[in-house]
């Protein structure tokens, strides 16, 4: 078993503040071990990834982004500019959680980089399931790369 969670921050990019306090209240269950950083619209997420250019201690290990913030277009421009950024920012995953389960909206999110794709839990005891099984894949199973600037 793996274990990413030394120093280990999650990202946490919605706008939504009932979903927010789902998410918080599964991560104090499931990922207590990790840093959350909340960002509500795209300004601010942009803002917080431009600024890990000069603060590499601040790179997330993960980010969960909505996709409608509160358009699909806010996400969307998200998700571009991070790819978009110098490795190792470029490389950090990203799973995209969205209500949407369209999928035109599915197709694009993967062919604009996304490393996994989630339909929102409509009931709230589901949120801690989804992050039980965040838990287990990206901080328990897979093997994530350094995150180190290389000048």
């Amino acid at each position: 078993m793996k274990n990413n969670f030394r120093n280990s921050k999650l990202l946490v990019i919605e706008d939504n503040s009932d979903h927010r306090f789902f998410i918080e209240k599964a991560m104090k269950t499931c990922l207590s071990e990790v840093s959350a950083i909340h960002m509500s619209t795209e300004q601010q997420a942009i803002a917080y990834m431009d600024s890990c250019l000069y603060q590499e201690w601040d790179l997330p290990t993960l980010i969960l982004l909505d996709l409608y913030l509160p358009n699909r277009e806010n996400g969307w421009r998200i998700l571009e500019h991070i790819r978009q950024m110098p490795t190792p920012i470029n490389q950090i995953p990203i799973v995209m959680l969205s209500y949407s389960n369209q999928r035109d909206d599915i197709a694009e999110a993967y062919q604009k980089g996304i490393s996994s794709y989630l339909v929102k839990p409509t009931h709230e005891e589901e949120w801690v399931s989804y992050f039980q099984k965040l838990r287990s894949y990206w901080w328990e199973t897979v093997t994530l790369p350094k995150m180190r600037f290389s000048f």
